[in-house]
């Protein structure tokens, strides 16, 4: 099974060593690119606590002046993924949400106080859900920065493209919404709309997988939970069923 990996560089690579330990192939083919310019300025003056809803927002940290001083505060993180790139930065506490936006708000609700200072959300410039209202509902002061934004490809690659029309991918893994959002679009710029009908779309979530309704069907596989480990597991429960 060869699978095209969408995710951005340096996360598309360790993906796809990821498949190739688990006997697949993968074409790399990062739909949105990272870019640390010209992100929002700020300081920790009266911050209780630091939010990241993606490893992108911790690693834009990890060339700023207050990289010390912010990782003695509390970080809370999405999931397990962001929670993990947080620590390998030496945040001191690491408190780990569920996996959702949702998840989060309410776990920094049980457990921070809001007259204990602001809260620092380290944000790029497109986010799932409004972390931020959600949490000012429950009395918290919540400064939102943009850290990072995704910069969007405008063509998928000649050698994708030929593989994609002679068939020899199998599947597409999508891991956000805006990727899928992005996927769908360049699939039909580029004519291939047939072809994502015959592809199996493995997805992170619901959301993401709604975001493929303009390919008009293409199949899609949700993760039980979105992470990425959840994705693989159902990468092999069709690997084994096409050979079953």
């Amino acid at each position: 099974m060869r699978l095209l990996v969408t995710r951005p560089e340096p996360d598309a690579l360790k993906l796809r060593a990821a498949l190739e330990e688990r006997g697949y192939e993968a074409t790399v083919e990062p739909l949105l690119s990272v870019s640390f310019e010209e992100g929002e300025d700020f300081d920790l003056d009266g911050i209780q606590a630091l939010i990241a809803t993606s490893r992108y927002a911790l690693r834009a940290l990890k060339t700023h002046p207050l990289r010390a001083a912010a990782r003695k505060l509390p970080l809370f993180a999405v999931g397990r993924a962001t929670a993990a790139e947080g620590r390998a930065l030496g945040f001191e506490t690491v408190v780990t949400g569920a996996g959702t936006v949702a998840e989060l708000v309410a776990h920094v609700v049980s457990v921070a106080d809001p007259a204990a200072g602001l809260l620092l959300y380290l944000a790029g410039d497109t986010v799932a859900g409004d972390l931020q209202g959600d949490l000012e509902l429950h009395g918290f002061r919540v400064l939102q920065r943009v850290v990072y934004r995704m910069l969007a490809a405008s063509a998928l690659g000649e050698a994708t493209i030929e593989q994609l029309a002679t068939g020899e991918i199998d599947g597409v893994i999508l891991m956000s919404p805006r990727t899928a959002t992005l996927y769908a679009s360049l699939m039909r710029k580029h004519g291939l709309a047939s072809v994502a009908r015959r592809l199996t779309h493995f997805c992170l979530s619901d959301a993401i997988a709604q975001r493929l309704k303009p390919l008009g069907g293409a199949p899609t596989e949700i993760a039980e939970a979105p992470r990425l480990e959840e994705v693989l597991a159902l990468i092999d429960r069709a690997a084994a069923r096409s050979h079953g």
